[in-house]
């Protein structure tokens, strides 16, 4: 198994009192980085931490901060230069309202601009610089399976979340050759709160249980889809 050592190193996660920001912040921490939780909630905040303190010997910080609001990422960005510069940098986020396509009005459409896309690229601006200088950065987007293909009752998420491979394939490019890698990540059907509210909506629309709409979330699409080649 592949050991990381981030010995030395800060990290600094969103969405990360629980599910996959949660997660991944354990890993770092598991791999020696000092660690920095956001998240909108306190509460769970503080419980995120104490489940990682427990288990590894590093500095964990958080800050409260709806990344929704211009204000709350002044204050997020202001924050971390009190706490330190980060090396690593992993942005997630929940997702935005569900429905279909003309079930949406412009206004969510904004909405979902600045919940997924706004808030990764003023931080990633924010951090940056400083990446620059010290010549090392890890940057990493968590994205959607939707990038691939889209996924029923979640047009907002399907549309938007592919503005952010551009923003990784263009970040790659430009920030490669200094020493800062760019990845995005597209998570599957993972058992989050997130996956379990779509399982209910999908199993009260059509007549089934939440472990069948899961099921169904899992199935590949026969028709119907979109074809891309691989060149």
């Amino acid at each position: 198994m592949l050991r990381i050592d981030l010995s030395g190193r800060l990290a600094f996660t969103t969405a990360s009192s629980k599910g996959i920001g949660f997660g991944v912040a354990r890993v770092l921490a598991r791999a020696g980085a000092d660690v920095i939780l956001l998240s909108r909630s306190e509460e769970n905040l503080k419980k995120a931490m104490e489940k990682i303190k427990a288990e590894s010997d590093v500095e964990v910080h958080h800050i409260v901060a709806d990344l929704t609001k211009r204000e709350d990422l002044e204050r997020t960005v202001k924050e971390l230069k009190d706490i330190g510069e980060p090396d690593v940098f992993f942005f997630s986020t929940g997702g935005p309202k569900q429905g279909y396509f003309m079930e949406m009005a412009m206004e969510d459409w904004e909405k979902a601009v600045e919940l997924l896309l706004y808030p990764a690229v003023y931080l990633t601006r924010a951090l940056v610089p400083a990446m620059e200088r010290k010549g090392f950065g890890r940057i990493i987007y968590s994205t959607s399976v939707a990038i691939r293909e889209p996924i029923p009752n979640i047009a907002l998420s399907n549309v938007v979340r592919i503005s952010m491979a551009g923003l990784v394939r263009t970040l790659a490019k430009e920030l490669g050759p200094k020493g800062i890698t760019v990845n995005g990540i597209m998570p599957g059907i993972i058992r989050t709160d997130r996956m379990i509210q779509l399982a209910k909506d999908r199993a009260e629309r059509e007549g089934k249980t939440i472990e069948e709409a899961l099921a169904d979330y899992a199935k590949p699409i026969p028709s119907g889809g979109s074809a891309s080649r691989k060149r």
